[in-house]
C-alpha cells in the first residue's frame, strides 16, 4: 500500500525520479481536486504525487481545493504527506535557496473552505493544532539533510498569507514581529486539514526571495525561478535520502 505521499508547489510541479505506474482521477464529497494523482516509486518506494497547483500550473494558492486535496489522499490509503513550498525569507537566516523545515505556522489567509467540520457534523469538533506539524517526519527530514551534509533550518515560524499577490513591506515587518520566518500561501488550510484527516504532515519549505522591504530591489519572478533553481535541486537530495530510510 503506498502511504507516502508528496504535494508539490511552486518549482515542484513534477518529480523527475518518479516512475509512474497510474493516474488515479478522483472525485470527493468536496469536490474536484488539484490534479491527477500519479502513483508509482520514487527510489523504490511507493508514493503519490500531487500538483497542488495543477498540471501544468494554473491554480492559485486562495483557489486550491484543499479539502478535495487531502481527502481523496486520505482516500488512497495515504498516512504520511511531506509538503514542498516556495516561501519568502524573513528572518535573517532564511536566505534565497535555503531550506527550512518549519515548526510552528500562523495563518494569515480568508475566505478559504478551512475545516471538514462545518457544522455538519453530530457535534461540534476541535481538533489540538499545537504542534501543527509531525515530529515523526520533520526529524526524518532533518535527519536527512545532516546525512547530506546539507544545511536546512530544522525550526522555522511559516506565516501563511492570501495571495495570489506578493505582499507590502509594511506586511513583512509585521509578520516579522509576530516571529515569524518564512512567508507562503498555501501553508494553509492545508497543514490543519491533514491533522482533521489524522494524516502525519510536514513541510520542505525553499526560500525563493526575500520578503517585501528586506531588500532595496523589486521581487521578480526571474530572481524567484533562479533561486527555486537551486533550493528544488536540494529538494530533489533531500527526498532522496529520506526514501532510502523512509517506513510507514
Amino acid at each position: 500500500m503506498t502511504t507516502l505521499s508528496i504535494i508539490g508547489g511552486t518549482g515542484l510541479g513534477q518529480l523527475a525520479a518518479l516512475t509512474i505506474t497510474r493516474h488515479e482521477t478522483l472525485s470527493t464529497p468536496y469536490g474536484k481536486p488539484s490534479a491527477d494523482f500519479l502513483i508509482g516509486e520514487l527510489h523504490k518506494k511507493p508514493v503519490v504525487f500531487l500538483a497542488r497547483h495543477g498540471n501544468p500550473h494554473h491554480i492559485p494558492p486562495h483557489k486550491i481545493n484543499y479539502r478535495a486535496n487531502l481527502w481523496a489522499l486520505k482516500q488512497l490509503g495515504v498516512k504520511d504527506i511531506i509538503a514542498v513550498a516556495a516561501v519568502g525569507g524573513i528572518t535573517p537566516v532564511m536566505k534565497p535557496a535555503h531550506i527550512a523545515i518549519p515548526d510552528q505556522i500562523i495563518d494569515y489567509t480568508y475566505g478559504r473552505e478551512h475545516t471538514f467540520f462545518d457544522g455538519n457534523d453530530a457535534s461540534v469538533t476541535h481538533i489540538d493544532f499545537s504542534y501543527p506539524y509531525s515530529q515523526k517526519l520533520r526529524a526524518a527530514l532533518i535527519h536527512s539533510a545532516a546525512s547530506l551534509d546539507l544545511k536546512v533550518s530544522p525550526i522555522g515560524t511559516y506565516g501563511c498569507t492570501q495571495g495570489p499577490r506578493l505582499e507590502s513591506g509594511a506586511e513583512i515587518a509585521r509578520m516579522e514581529r509576530d516571529g515569524c520566518d518564512i512567508v507562503g500561501m498555501t501553508g494553509m488550510p492545508e497543514a490543519a486539514l491533514a491533522r482533521e484527516l489524522d494524516l502525519h504532515y510536514a513541510s520542505i519549505a525553499v526560500i525563493a526571495n526575500w520578503g517585501a522591504g528586506k531588500t532595496a530591489n523589486e521581487i521578480t519572478m526571474a530572481e524567484i525561478e533562479e533561486n527555486l533553481h537551486h533550493g528544488m535541486a536540494n529538494v530533489g537530495s533531500l527526498l532522496q535520502a529520506f526514501m532510502s530510510t523512509y517506513t510507514s
